[in-house]
């Protein structure tokens, strides 16, 4: 199905930017008129992501974070955040809820979040390469208007 509308926006892995990273994606994902839930939601995923981004990908250097946003007229939401870092070497081994590479102070927590709150997660990554994470979700008032 092609997008009804679609946006692209790459940003340095600062911490700082993923504020900006939560408010872009928010700001675009409002044209479809979301309750506020779903867009706590979304903010909740995408601040997940980047902060992964940050954290792991780029782990004492600076990167390039690139997110895509696309949607649907079926009020499908699809947000993929891409970065170029390190990679995941077992992605289902760091899917796991409280598994973390990044020492005392992290949760291990990102992934199950991001579950809990978009309808579905996809996690690619290459070593050396980097990782992809797409997550999905469908608004209920576009789902409701389209049934």
């Amino acid at each position: 199905m092609k997008p009804m509308n679609e946006m692209n926006v790459s940003f340095l892995s600062c911490s700082a930017n993923e504020g900006f990273a939560r408010a872009v994606v928010s700001a675009f994902v409002a044209q479809m008129d979301p309750t506020i839930d779903e867009i706590s939601d979304i903010k909740t995923a995408v601040s997940e992501a980047v902060t992964n981004c940050i954290v792991h990908a780029y782990r004492d250097t600076l990167g390039m974070i690139y997110i895509t946003a696309k949607l649907y007229e079926d009020g499908g939401v699809q947000i993929r955040i891409r970065d170029k870092g390190c990679g995941i070497e077992d992605v289902a081994k760091a899917r796991e809820p409280l598994f973390t590479t990044g020492g005392e102070e992290r949760a291990g927590l990102g992934f199950a979040v991001m579950e809990s709150f978009m309808d579905d997660v996809l996690v690619t990554s290459r070593v050396q390469k980097g990782t992809t994470v797409t997550l999905k979700k469908k608004l209920a008032r576009r789902r409701a208007s389209h049934d």
